[in-house]
């Protein structure tokens, strides 16, 4: 939607300075790292190995039946992020970034939602191996 409706590097304020949406096309990976990588590496790097990556979790998931609840939710936040990203990467060459949030000292990067949700299961996976140090994966 932000794609059709926003224009490029648009700033919008949804919550005053503190909520930003703008449309950003980021052919790199997060925060643009590798823009300027010639295409066959990108797409080694951005497509085919992140294809990969998620083949072996999913199939890792599936395969371990008792897999704690919370890990399989980890797992499912990295895997459906990382697939939405792809999506578009493979679809339109590029991923569209459009939040910015702004809180006193705290600003983030330009980000997308599929972002967000790789980044609460990497977090989450983080969390769960330091609390349980047994942890099957």
């Amino acid at each position: 939607m932000v794609r059709n409706t926003v224009d490029k590097n648009d700033y919008i304020q949804l919550v005053q300075d503190n909520f930003i949406l703008t449309n950003v096309e980021n052919t790199g990976a997060m925060l643009g790292f590798g823009q300027s990588f010639p295409p066959l590496l990108k797409i080694i790097l951005l497509q085919i190995l992140p294809v990969l990556v998620l083949v072996f979790i999913l199939i890792n998931i599936l395969r371990k039946t008792h897999l704690n609840k919370w890990l399989i939710v980890a797992f499912s936040c990295v895997i459906g992020g990382g697939i939405g990203n792809l999506m578009d990467r493979i679809a339109f060459g590029s991923v569209t970034d459009f939040f910015i949030i702004k809180l006193g000292f705290f600003k983030t990067g330009i980000f997308n939602m599929a972002d967000v949700s790789v980044t609460v299961g990497v977090i989450l996976i983080f969390i769960l191996s330091m609390r349980y140090k047994n942890l099957q994966f």
